[in-house]
């Protein structure tokens, strides 16, 4: 009887195990959209331009999310049958927001934290009732950060002295391998 109370236990701790560690990874670079709002996403504007997009999680650097761009532009100009891009305009938005947690020491029956209990210190005295300030908190920053770029694309030589200009073939061999794709 106590094994069959213990395989839903189980299952349900390996669940949540296994959710908690995908949320703590980076982003992988593959396409945005597959349950997630997370990846590359591009749409052709013309003949010879496309915007491209890459949205990282809050575990991905920016450094990341920039390397995955160019990945994405090169691919795309590679697939349209071209030989270099350039990038026409190019941002990386950065998010941030706190998280707020409770201090481990402060405990309030009201509250689901448990902790040992401090008081609020008034004119020389520990006084019995509820801290007026509220819970003692700590506040994380999480940054999340998103890249855009519009690109030209063209064919042949990529043009000299263009710092904004990339050759395809050279992004996608240099940059693939150092971006981590899903399982």
């Amino acid at each position: 009887m106590r094994i069959r109370l213990l395989r839903p236990a189980l299952v349900a701790a390996t669940a949540a195990a296994l959710a908690l560690s995908a949320c703590v990874t980076a982003t992988p670079y593959g396409p945005a959209g597959q349950g997630s709002r997370y990846g590359y996403s591009d749409m052709r504007v013309d003949a010879n331009r496309f915007r491209v997009n890459f949205a990282g999680n809050s575990v991905t650097s920016r450094e990341q999310v920039e390397m995955s761009l160019l990945l994405r532009a090169a691919e795309v100009t590679l697939e349209s049958g071209h030989d270099w891009f350039a990038t026409v305009n190019r941002a990386t938005d950065r998010d941030v927001r706190l998280s707020p947690t409770p201090s481990p020491f402060y405990y309030d029956r009201y509250s689901p934290y448990w902790g040992p209990s401090w008081r609020y210190y008034s004119r020389g005295y520990w006084s019995p009732w509820r801290d007026p300030f509220g819970p003692d908190m700590d506040f994380r920053e999480i940054d999340r950060y998103e890249a855009s770029a519009e690109i030209v694309v063209g064919d042949g030589p990529k043009p000299a002295g263009d710092p904004n200009a990339f050759d395809a073939r050279e992004v996608a061999q240099n940059l693939g391998p150092r971006l981590a794709r899903p399982m």
